[in-house]
C-alpha cells in the first residue's frame, strides 16, 4: 500500500475504507467481520476496488460533511469539477425506536462543472479474492458474486449504463448521477431521488447525534470526528470494535498479524 490515509463511511453494521482519490479498498458485507468485497487495502493486484479514473490533470480535496460520517471526494481540474459522496443508509425509523442499517453504499455523483471524462473502476472481489468474480448484468443492476460462495451477491444499481460500467468505458458528466452498491436486491425502484432521501435521511441522524454529544472549548472539532468514528465503529449491541480491518501486520513478517473487527473487552472498556 502507498499509504495508510483513508476516509471511513459506514452504519454501525459495516464500514469502507475510501482512499484519498475516492477508492473504496476496504468493504465487507452485510457486517463488520463478513467476506471482504473489496480489499486493495491488502492486495492491490487481487483485492479488489471500487474507484475512478481520470487524467492525469485532476488532484482531489477530501472531506467529511461536518458533523456527520458522510465522506466528499472532489476532483479538480482547470476546467472540470465534480464530487463523490459517499454514505451508508443509517437513521431511526417512524417509531423512533427501531434504526434503518443496511448493508449498502450510496455513491452520489455530484456534477459541479466543465464536462468531466470518467471510466468506472469496478472491480470486486467477493469473499476475500477466494474464487473467481463473475457478472450478470440486467436492466436494473450488476450482479456480482464468487466462485467460491455463490450464496452471497452483491448488486450494483446506477444511473450510468451498466454495461458501460463493464465493459470500462468513458463517460462524460452533464449531470448528477448516482450508484448503489447493495448487499441485497431492491424491491423498490432505485434512482437519484431516492439516492436523495437517503442522504438526507443520513444526514440529519449524524447531526442530530452530534448535536447532542458534549462540547468543547478547544480541540471540539478533533473530538467531535473521534466520537463519530467511536460510533460507527460501535455495533448495534454496544460493542465496540477494535478495528474495521483485519490482517495489516503491526510489522511485516511478524507475528502480530490478528483480525481486530471484534470487540476487545480490555480496549472497549475505556471508550
Amino acid at each position: 500500500m502507498d499509504n495508510l490515509n483513508y476516509g471511513v463511511i459506514g452504519n454501525c453494521c459495516t464500514a469502507a475504507l475510501i482512499s484519498e482519490k475516492g477508492s473504496i479498498e476496504w468493504l465487507c458485507f452485510p457486517n463488520f467481520d463478513s467476506p471482504s468485497i473489496f480489499a486493495a487495502l491488502l492486495d492491490r493486484e487481487k483485492g479488489g476496488t471500487f474507484g475512478f479514473e481520470v487524467s492525469e490533470d485532476y488532484h482531489t480535496i477530501q472531506s467529511y460533511v461536518p458533523h456527520t460520517n458522510i465522506l466528499s471526494t472532489t476532483f479538480v481540474s482547470e476546467q472540470d469539477e465534480f464530487a463523490v459522496v459517499d454514505f451508508m443508509p443509517c437513521y431511526e425509523l417512524y417509531d423512533n425506536k427501531e434504526y434503518y442499517r443496511p448493508a449498502e453504499v450510496y455513491r452520489y455523483i455530484h456534477w459541479i462543472k466543465g464536462r468531466p471524462r470518467i471510466k468506472v473502476n469496478y472491480h470486486p472481489a467477493p469473499d476475500y479474492a477466494r474464487g473467481k468474480a463473475f457478472f450478470n448484468v440486467t436492466s436494473r443492476y450488476i450482479e456480482t458474486y464468487s466462485s467460491s460462495n455463490n450464496k452471497d451477491r452483491q448488486y450494483l444499481y446506477s444511473s450510468l449504463p451498466l454495461q458501460g460500467i463493464v465493459d470500462h468505458q468513458e463517460f462524460i458528466l452533464e449531470q448528477d448521477e448516482f450508484f448503489l452498491l447493495s448487499y441485497n436486491e431492491k424491491v423498490i425502484p432505485v434512482d437519484i431521488e431516492r439516492e436523495k432521501l437517503e442522504y438526507c435521511r443520513t444526514l440529519v441522524y449524524w447531526l442530530n447525534w452530534t448535536d447532542r454529544t458534549r462540547k468543547f472549548t478547544i480541540y471540539n472539532d478533533i473530538i467531535e470526528r473521534s466520537l463519530l468514528t467511536l460510533k460507527m465503529m460501535s455495533f448495534y449491541n454496544g460493542a465496540v470494535l477494535a478495528s474495521l480491518t483485519t490482517s495489516l501486520p503491526e510489522a511485516v513478517g511478524e507475528v502480530r498479524n490478528w483480525d481486530y473487527r471484534f470487540c476487545w473487552l480490555r480496549d472497549a472498556s475505556m471508550s
